[in-house]
């Protein structure tokens, strides 16, 4: 496979993109289970399709850009896992095409070929959650802009007012997955080591990353909402911490080989310094800062899968084609190749599909969205889940703005604070759920606290489950 890539030319595109297909293919004709984050972005697009602003009636700590995505999904197809699947794979395909061109056109490698995005393709699909259409994945996309912006700047004598492009990219990046914004270091550091940028071109690079950041933060301030969008987005990067979603075993057999094969390339470097000019050598430093940044940001994930990691991917691939390339007798390269291939599309559809039963490697459990109890007893009704395990909300709509356990529970577990259960309060009178599942133990309380609320509601046969008494008639 490796030696059909070596060569540049548009079969080898044609090739890529068919392969990218065909590995996504099975996903496209029966899309995988169903994952908890990708019901949570379903249902903020539905949210806000419904005439709901983000952070102020949907207490969720999805970034704006990605909301506005996910809205228009919801506007055009509904609640349809495809097609979050085919979007993502759009999203990939343009991210290998980009990726690959930018070595190409800027003569990164020492030889143009296509063995650059046959990696990257394939270091994206290291497990089925990195083909659905996730915010990491849409932040990547102009990361990798602000990378070819970057490298252009490094390729002329010293830098230009471009420099605006890559401050700007990196700005709807982190807009559209917030811990993104740490890449603006990554930039400052490429800019000041690597080009002759001047203290204007750093400030214009600054201003291109604070220009799309004020006018949402104008946005949100001309709807009386900036103290929403300060505690539901921008607070909610250090606070907001799903770890229970965490599947550790799935998530180190994802990242082993993409990071193995990384490291390697990255090695061998060091053994071939004299065989790179000095602008490729810039290129792998800079590329050395981005895996340095990226591994910063793992500190602000909030929760732990695959698909958090595609943020790590460009660098991967980066070094991983210097590894294969490097390697001199080319049927060596081809078995190594044709090793991490096979092993990473076994845990790929293992995690899908599966193929080997009862054996949950690759399967991401914890993050599947399960059989409720509430399933038979409820469809298509307004109902509240107290909790991280939101799905419930899989055959139903969201009532309330508490759609993100880690934010909402600063309200419902601190009911002693006579303002919250006001809050709370009015919440539930705007928008009365028919349902109230509770898995914190905390309706008890609020009923005891605002015994008007408890008028409303009685207990159904189900452990937690609440009941709105105008359902029964209903």
């Amino acid at each position: 496979m490796l030696s059909f890539f070596r060569v540049n030319s548009t079969l080898q595109i044609v090739g890529l993109l068919l392969l990218l297909g065909l590995i996504r293919l099975p996903f496209l004709l029966s899309p995988p289970p169903l994952l908890i984050p990708e019901l949570n972005w379903m249902l903020v697009g539905e949210q806000i399709n419904n005439g709901n602003l983000l952070y102020r009636d949907i207490w969720d700590s999805v970034s704006p850009l990605s909301a506005l995505v996910y809205w228009l999904l919801d506007l055009a197809f509904g609640r349809s896992h495809l097609a979050y699947h085919v979007a993502g794979t759009a999203v990939a395909a343009f991210q290998v095409f980009y990726f690959n061109w930018v070595m190409n056109v800027r003569d990164i490698y020492p030889d143009r070929n296509w063995i650059p995005g046959l990696i990257y393709a394939l270091f994206l699909n290291m497990s089925f959650d990195c083909s659905t259409l996730s915010p990491t994945l849409l932040s990547t996309t102009f990361l990798l802009l602000a990378f070819g912006t970057l490298v252009k700047q490094m390729d002329r004598r010293g830098a230009t007012d471009e420099v605006f492009e890559v401050g700007f990219y990196i700005s709807l990046s982190a807009l559209f997955y917030l811990p993104s914004a740490l890449f603006l270091i990554w930039a400052l550091m490429s800019l000041l080591l690597y080009t002759g940028a001047s203290f204007r071109q750093h400030s214009l690079l600054l201003f291109g990353f604070a220009f799309p950041i004020l006018l949402t933060v104008l946005y949100y301030y001309l709807a009386d909402s900036l103290d929403d969008f300060n505690r539901n987005l921008l607070s909610s990067v250090f606070r907001v911490r799903q770890y229970d979603l965490t599947d550790f075993q799935t998530l180190a057999a994802s990242l082993f080989l993409p990071f193995a094969m990384g490291t390697l390339g990255l090695l061998s470097l060091f053994r071939q310094t004299t065989r790179y000019v000095n602008f490729q050598q810039r290129c792998q430093q800079i590329m050395m800062i981005w895996g340095l940044t990226a591994l910063v940001s793992v500190g602000l994930m909030p929760f732990l899968a695959p698909m958090l990691f595609i943020i790590f991917v460009p660098a991967l691939a980066f070094f991983a084609a210097y590894y294969f390339q490097g390697i001199r007798r080319e049927f060596i390269a081809e078995l190594i190749f044709t090793g991490v291939f096979v092993f990473t599309l076994l845990i790929l559809y293992q995690g899908a599909l599966p193929l080997v039963r009862n054996w949950e490697l690759g399967r991401l459990s914890a993050l599947q969205v399960k059989p409720s109890p509430i399933d038979r007893l409820v469809q298509k009704q307004k109902i509240l889940v107290i909790g991280e395990d939101i799905s419930a909300y899989r055959n139903n709509q969201v009532a309330t703005p508490y759609l993100n356990w880690d934010l909402a529970k600063y309200d419902l577990r601190s009911l002693d604070n006579y303002e919250n259960v006001i809050s709370v309060y009015d919440h539930l009178h705007k928008d009365p759920p028919s349902y109230i599942i509770d898995k914190e133990n905390v309706i008890k309380k609020l009923f005891l606290r605002a015994p008007s609320l408890a008028a409303l509601y009685e207990k159904t046969g189900q452990d937690g489950i609440y009941r709105r008494k105008e359902a029964l008639s209903n």
